[in-house]
């Protein structure tokens, strides 16, 4: 049974790690997960502290998920309609990216990392900034969207490791 856990588990990490890129999935509840199935093996190797720190800090990490993005996009002058035109892609990009991509094929990234900026660029012209001053905002969100993506993807390759260790020391047990 542990090796079946630990088999799951170490797929979950995977998929967590391509969630940090891939916004349709959910890569630091992915983690959380994984960690709950290790702790379900026969080595225990985490205690109830452990997942209640955790899961404040996915909480926490979740909800900057949605507002770096956001921010970027204010700190380098964007308007309300700017920051309006971020967040639709967020939510364009959970619902529509898994549909399209297939079609898209190779280019979905070019997709998922142009459409933040068009989107905050879109909504900063709709607000009447000149071309300049949109492009800036745009350029906050995209600044915003490709930091946290690196930031989410350093994160679950780091929980990555810290959980390869725990599972050494189940499977070695």
């Amino acid at each position: 049974m542990d090796i079946a856990l630990i088999v799951i588990w170490a797929l979950l990490c995977v998929v967590a790690i391509i969630g940090a890129i891939v916004p349709v999935l959910p890569s630091l509840i992915l983690i959380y997960i994984a960690c709950i199935l290790l702790q379900l093996t026969s080595g225990h190797p985490f205690g109830w502290a452990f997942f209640i720190i955790r899961a404040v800090i996915i909480i926490f990490l979740t909800i900057l998920d949605y507002a770096i993005p956001s921010r970027g996009t204010k700190k380098f002058g964007g308007s309300k309609r700017g920051v309006r035109g971020s967040n639709i892609w967020l939510i364009v990009a959970v619902i529509v990216l898994p549909i399209f991509g297939i079609v898209l094929g190779p280019f979905w990234l070019l997709w998922l990392v142009g459409l933040p900026f068009l989107w905050a660029y879109l909504g900063e012209k709709f607000a009447g900034k000149h071309h300049e001053l949109a492009l800036k905002a745009a350029r906050g969100s995209f600044i915003g969207f490709v930091t946290w993506t690196l930031l989410k993807l350093v994160i679950s390759i780091v929980m990555t490791i810290y959980f390869v260790s725990a599972a050494y020391h189940v499977i070695v047990k």
